[in-house]
């Protein structure tokens, strides 16, 4: 077998019809095995796509039937075994260790950055026939890994390959099942301790740039694991489309902690597993890869994205959703937009799961700020608030606490917050009937004898300053707008005096929408609730849009018995004037003031004239 050694030296220019050539022959007979280095060496960006292509065109004609009878690169054999001698063994581990170097060429030359998006869909379909068969004529599941473990190490952008993958594999239910298994085994990899004190043992720029290498394959992980299509709620006669025929087994040896599942029921397979216990394996899986990944240090953009994604890709689908409740009370705990994007999924987790959260009312009254009227999720965040006080059971303390620390929000918000805040109050004040007493409050201290007295004296003064209106006590609010508990906020005693200040808003959709207020909420038979979906997502377009679109009835206008001159009354500007009078104009050009003018004029016109 002398023939077979191959040359180190490189191969000299070639043509492409000279490339055909050569795989002609291979493919032709074995007397020209030979050919098969010198192929291989064409695997490579060094060279034109042309002959890339027909290289890789011969070798995976060549390698597609032998697949199935070539030994495991994991174990290859030494001893003769059914009949075969030596040299015929020999022979064959020599081909798997050529099959072993294309493909380690073909995931190289995937993930070369200026590669030709058209070859890099090419070279990604060989990879996953050799997937389809490599492993004795069954789905490899070591080459899939290693696909995946280049994908999400790789400093090049992957977007294009993960579309791919995408939209043409990840459709199949056993490409879906391996990813599953190997996302684990790479997110495992970057453990955050192993991060840690690998920090400890390196300096400044080396942390830095370790760090950045993990971020991005943190990045890479939740691309891959958000495009894999979630399993559907099992059926006993779902029909499910696999990649490989042969069924999830494989061989114990060439992966060792890769589960075996014996064959699946599909097209080919009428007798296979049902549905319902493929569909509790894959929920192994997708659980045991979603917890891997949500355990390393996440990057801030990573973080927001996995909690506005949560409660839809991940909380239905998991095997047991209370698993993540360390982590969602973790990032409800942060604050700020973090604890917003977080609330969906705990409010899920607390109404379908039973979880229990004793202090989720102090967090959600402390997410109450004027930044989360500008958050980018802040119809959602609205929606869940109006949600978590619909309970009657709800006391009247917190009800109340609520209510008051929204109406003082309301004094600082846009005019879309003020809206919803109106919104919300209206239907906290229809489903707590206990906190009506905030609608209208009078003055508890007014009854002092001290006080009466003072207001009495204070009424003869403005009696003879000529005041017709009424003087009275500036009112006080016992309400603890800084107090983060709202126990101790003393909301119950305070009125909900900034919702009347609203009545005189800039905004008339604000002050149009207090009177909703004015009814009687109490009786709930002539009242319903509003739907927050309907406020919560307005901004300064959406109500001017409205405003623009509102068929005005009356428009206010002004009548003048005379045509102004003026902008403003002299009455109004004391020792200011706004006439203008073009012939003063005029003899002030040519330097004619005449004495009634002079009078009138203040010294710095008569200066300015005198110096023309």
């Amino acid at each position: 077998m002398a023939s077979i050694k191959q040359s180190k030296s490189k191969p000299k220019k070639k043509t492409l019809k000279e490339v055909k050539t050569l795989g002609q022959q291979l493919l032709s007979s074995t007397a020209h095995i030979n050919n098969l280095p010198l192929l291989l060496t064409f695997i490579s960006p060094n060279y034109p796509p042309q002959l890339v292509l027909e290289s890789l065109l011969s070798l995976q004609s060549f390698y597609t039937p032998l697949l199935p009878s070539l030994p495991p690169s994991s174990k290859p054999k030494t001893t003769s075994h059914g009949g075969d001698n030596e040299a015929d063994v020999i022979y064959k581990t020599w081909l798997r260790s050529k099959f072993d170097e294309l493909i380690k060429s073909l995931l190289d030359l995937l993930l070369f950055a200026e590669l030709d998006e058209t070859l890099k869909e090419v070279v990604l379909d060989s990879v996953m026939e050799f997937v389809k068969l490599g492993n004795g004529g069954r789905f490899n599941s070591a080459i899939y890994h290693r696909l995946l473990h280049n994908l999400v190490h790789s400093s090049a952008p992957v977007d294009f390959l993960v579309q791919l993958l995408e939209s043409k594999y990840f459709k199949y239910i056993d490409i879906r099942y391996f990813s599953y298994i190997s996302l684990e085994k790479i997110a495992k990899t970057l453990d955050g301790k192993d991060i840690t004190e690998e920090k400890k043992n390196s300096n400044g720029d080396d942390a830095n740039h370790l760090r950045a290498s993990t971020d991005q394959c943190i990045h890479k992980i939740q691309q891959i694991l958000s495009c894999i299509p979630a399993l559907d709620d099992p059926k006993e006669n779902s029909v499910y489309e696999m990649w490989s025929s042969s069924g999830f087994s494989s061989e114990k040896g060439e992966s060792g902690d890769v589960s075996e599942l014996p064959k699946v029921q599909d097209k080919h397979h009428k007798n296979g597993l049902s549905a319902v216990k493929i569909s509790k394996k894959m929920k192994v899986k997708f659980t045991k890869a979603w917890i891997s990944f949500l355990r390393l240090p996440l990057p801030v953009d990573v973080y927001k994205e996995v909690l506005i994604s949560l409660h839809q890709a991940v909380i239905p689908y998991i095997s047991n959703p209370l698993i993540l409740c360390d982590f969602l009370t973790r990032s409800y705990d942060i604050g700020g937009v973090v604890s917003v994007m977080a609330l969906s999924s705990l409010f899920i987790l607390m109404t379908q799961h039973g979880l229990e959260y004793p202090n989720f009312y102090e967090k959600l009254y402390a997410l109450l700020a004027p930044s989360v009227f500008l958050a980018k999720h802040r119809a959602k965040f609205f929606q869940l608030l109006d949600s978590c006080l619909k309970s009657p059971l709800l006391p009247a303390y917190l009800a109340a606490a609520f209510a008051k620390k929204l109406s003082r929000l309301a004094l600082v918000v846009p005019p879309s917050g003020g809206v919803v805040i109106i919104a919300l109050i209206h239907n906290l004040l229809r489903r707590h009937p206990s906190i009506n007493c905030l609608v209208h409050r009078e003055d508890e201290t007014s009854t002092d004898n001290s006080e009466v007295k003072e207001e009495t004296d204070e009424g003869a003064n403005s009696s003879r300053n000529g005041s017709h209106a009424s003087s009275r006590k500036t009112g006080i609010d016992h309400f603890n707008n800084e107090e983060s508990n709202p126990i101790k906020s003393s909301a119950l005693r305070s009125s909900l005096w900034e919702i009347d200040t609203l009545r005189h808003h800039y905004c008339p959709p604000v002050s149009r929408f207090v009177v909703s207020l004015e009814n009687d909420l109490t009786v709930r038979a002539k009242t319903t609730e509003l739907n927050i979906n309907d406020f919560s997502s307005s901004s300064y377009a959406t109500i001017f849009g409205e405003e623009l679109r509102r068929r005005v009835k009356q428009v206010p206008l002004a009548f003048f018995k005379a045509t102004p001159t003026s902008l403003f009354s002299e009455s109004d500007f004391v020792g200011w004037t706004f006439k203008y009078e073009e012939t003063k104009h005029n003899d002030a050009e040519n330097g004619v003031l005449n004495k009634s003018e002079e009078n009138d004029s203040c010294p710095a016109k008569r200066q300015r004239v005198e110096c023309s």
